[in-house]
């Protein structure tokens, strides 16, 4: 069974790498809804607003809940997806398949203006935060369809495990009704496989720095909670699932070996979602059976099934650099931005893919932060917080800042689309050293309103 599922792997991630392709590019971007009367949102409003939105685009439903409401819509031309992430107070944008940026900041602005007239009419907006800044007054109840409910009844059941692993786990399970990312897909040729999963991983400490985005005053010290909310829940219940690699890989033997240490917890039978104890690939699939539990639309019920090659589609991880059945890198460690600096993200990832070995140079030779015995994963969290350690020199820090958003305007001019422009917001950030989360709290603690950068992060 082993070599079996070793074979489901490799057809599944590293197969499509071989595959001669165009050299797309996917953006997915999350935002809060937010009821600028400090009021929860009301899911009505939210619904009401993207029947509003598909009537005016053309959009054609894809998805509803368990009570008829719209989850998700496409357009049948771009492949561009409306949906509601987990709540109905993040909705998504997903972009299909683009050669350039700038047709995605077209159609993203476009959108984002329809939606926002459309819910300013109700007094709400959608912003360009990392968290929604009323995660503690909103009902933060998950979709009722099948996946959310077990996703959010997978991430509540932290007090059953508490004893099974070294993980302490914090306490807003709900979390991910109030977080929101900036995800961009990149394709990824085999030859490169590696060294981009290794590269960009040592970046994400510096990452850290420039995308911060989501202040919880639950934990005030991080000014990028996101991380550490999905690391310290169900989901970081096996740390190969979350946050990086952790050693280089070498080759793709050791990253489909990787895979197999990485945990599954749902699949599906008899279209129910079942939701059970996190196992690694290699354990799940040496079973004959395993227990579970399953909604069967009044109450949670126990199932046996036996484990089937096919349950591989239902394993979910959230690493930093994820590799999808596309062929592609799927970079998630980053919030959503200011709505007016939304294709930032993307455009940094698409610049350094241009200059990866010029990149692995940079990062692998750094001595700004690597030379004071820390790994990238410590100090990603470290750097994720408001105060740096003390042994960081800022002024060093903008230099090799510079350094690499440089790298990526000469990647992004290689690529002939006029792409560098967008970058324009990170070199401020850098030079101001700030970012948007950090700005926000300084403008807090000096007496600005939220509200005020709730409205300067919906701009567009």
């Amino acid at each position: 069974m082993k070599d079996e599922i070793r074979q489901a792997v490799y057809d599944k991630y590293i197969a499509p790498t071989k595959k001669e392709r165009p050299d797309y590019i996917g953006v997915e971007i999350e935002m809060p809804v937010v009821n600028l009367s400090g009021q929860p949102v009301d899911e009505t409003v939210s619904i009401k607003t993207a029947e509003s939105f598909i009537r005016h685009f053309g959009f054609i439903v894809s998805g509803r809940d368990a009570d008829g409401n719209i989850t998700s819509a496409k357009d049948k031309l771009t492949g561009d997806i409306l949906s509601f992430d987990c709540c109905y107070s993040n909705l998504e944008l997903s972009f299909g398949k683009a050669v350039g940026l700038f047709e995605i900041k077209e159609r993203f602005e476009k959108y984002v203006r329809f939606l926002n007239s459309e819910f300013a009419k109700q007094g709400y907006t959608l912003t360009g935060m990392g968290v929604n800044p009323n995660a503690d007054i909103n009902h933060n109840l998950p979709i009722q369809n099948e996946r959310y409910r077990m996703l959010y009844h997978h991430l509540h059941s932290y007090p059953k495990h508490t004893d099974e692993v070294d993980i302490r786990f914090h306490k807003r399970p709900d979390f991910g009704t109030f977080t929101s990312a900036s995800q961009v897909q990149l394709d990824v040729d085999y030859d490169q496989l590696t060294d981009v999963i290794n590269v960009f991983g040592l970046l994400e400490p510096y990452k850290s720095i420039l995308f911060a985005n989501s202040y919880l005053p639950d934990y005030p010290d991080f000014l990028c909670v996101r991380n550490m909310l999905w690391e310290h829940s169900m989901q970081g219940y096996n740390p190969h699932n979350i946050g990086m690699f952790g050693k280089a890989l070498t080759n793709t033997d050791e990253l489909i070996d990787y895979i197999g240490t990485q945990s599954i917890y749902c699949t599906m039978r008899d279209g129910k979602y079942v939701n059970f104890t996190p196992l690694t690939l290699d354990e799940y699939f040496s079973r004959d059976s395993v227990e579970g539990e399953f909604f069967d639309g009044a109450e949670y019920r126990n199932i046996e099934f036996a484990p089937e090659t096919g349950d591989l589609e239902y394993l979910r991880t959230f690493k930093f650099e994820d590799l999808t059945f596309r062929g592609t890198i799927e970079y998630r460690s980053s919030c959503c931005q200011p709505l007016s600096e939304a294709l930032t993200v993307a455009a940094f990832h698409a610049g350094l893919k241009e200059k990866l070995y010029e990149l692995k140079e940079i990062i692998e030779n750094d001595e700004v932060i690597y030379s004071h015995g820390f790994n990238a994963s410590e100090l990603q969290k470290l750097l994720s917080k408001q105060k740096l350690p003390e042994y960081i020199d800022e002024k060093a820090v903008e230099r090799q800042l510079i350094r690499i958003i440089d790298l990526s305007s000469e990647g992004l001019v290689q690529r002939g689309l006029g792409e560098e422009k967008l970058l324009a917001p990170l070199y401020e950030r850098v030079r101001r050293h700030t970012n948007p989360a950090r700005t926000m709290v300084d403008g807090i603690k000096n007496g600005i309103p939220i509200d005020s950068y709730i409205r300067q992060y919906a701009a567009i």
